[in-house]
């Protein structure tokens, strides 16, 4: 395995996290979660909107370990394989739940919801691909 090549797609999947946040920050408003949240008990929505935050701020920090630092993913140490191998799974989970778990019938409708829909689940397999690379780099080929 070439570990330029697989830096290489980290660097492009921790591009796609950055998009992945940018896009989020739309969500709230895209699926009207002003209205939604407002008939939850105060506890709960300050909950919910933590997670919410703790998403965002995970999503962005794979994002910038794999912008800025590919090679501490790749070192061949048992942390690199811990730490891809984490993200992978992280991210072919979020991928199985949208196939399987997601009920989306009362969706925005619309030809960019539909785009939106399949190009984050492009980005979830991508970046489980990626990260599952690095994972295998590392557990493969270990000194």
């Amino acid at each position: 395995m070439n570990p330029e090549l697989i830096a290489w797609a980290l660097r492009v999947a921790g591009l796609g996290l950055f998009a992945l946040a940018a896009a989020s920050t739309q969500a709230p408003k895209a699926l009207g979660w002003k209205t939604e949240l407002a008939s939850l008990r105060p506890l709960t929505r300050q909950i919910f909107t933590t997670q919410a935050a703790y998403i965002l701020a995970i999503n962005v920090l794979m994002g910038l370990l794999a912008v800025a630092a590919p090679g501490l993913l790749l070192d061949r140490t048992p942390l690199a394989a811990i730490v891809s191998g984490f993200i992978c799974v992280y991210w072919a989970l979020r991928f199985v739940l949208q196939l399987v778990y997601f009920d989306a019938s009362d969706a925005p409708k619309g030809l960019k919801y539909k785009v939106a829909e399949w190009g984050f689940l492009a980005l979830f397999l991508y970046f489980s691909a990626a990260f599952g690379w690095a994972a295998a780099f590392n557990l493969l080929e270990a000194p």
